[in-house]
């Protein structure tokens, strides 16, 4: 999705964990994007049928609709949308099938905010298209 001028960047943060929710937020806000959060990706595609998003930020590992089933989704449905995956489980080995599924860009818990930050600029500024995910 292109943002106008005048519209901010909109960012899907999606964790279960509230502190995580919480963080991502306090380093994206004051950066100038506007935040939204969801604590599954459930609830994250839900938000996006609603008002449209430039970039999800997503864990992998969570209750209802983990993270590796949310981007194939939004792979299908919101093909525009860019994604970050991030994880801390499973030695990184979920990082590399969310990147072979179709997310711009992963990165291993726990983050930091200079990381975050340049992280989401790079990925919302590169034209490169994900691999198509097998299977949908």
């Amino acid at each position: 999705m292109e943002s106008g001028a005048s519209d901010p960047i909109r960012i899907l943060v999606v964790d279960d964990d509230a502190g995580v929710r919480q963080v991502l937020r306090s380093m994206l806000v004051p950066a100038g994007y506007e935040v939204e959060l969801a604590v599954n990706g459930r609830q994250a595609i839900e938000k996006l049928k609603g008002e449209p998003c430039d970039l999800v930020i997503t864990d992998l590992v969570m209750p209802e609709q983990e993270g590796i089933e949310t981007i194939k989704q939004l792979r299908r449905d919101f093909p525009e949308v860019k994604i970050i995956a991030i994880s801390g489980a499973f030695g990184g080995d979920y990082l590399r099938i969310a990147g072979f599924l179709g997310a711009h860009r992963t990165m291993a818990k726990p983050v930091r905010m200079e990381t975050v930050l340049r992280v989401v600029a790079e990925t919302l500024g590169s034209t490169d298209e994900p691999p198509l995910a097998e299977g949908s």
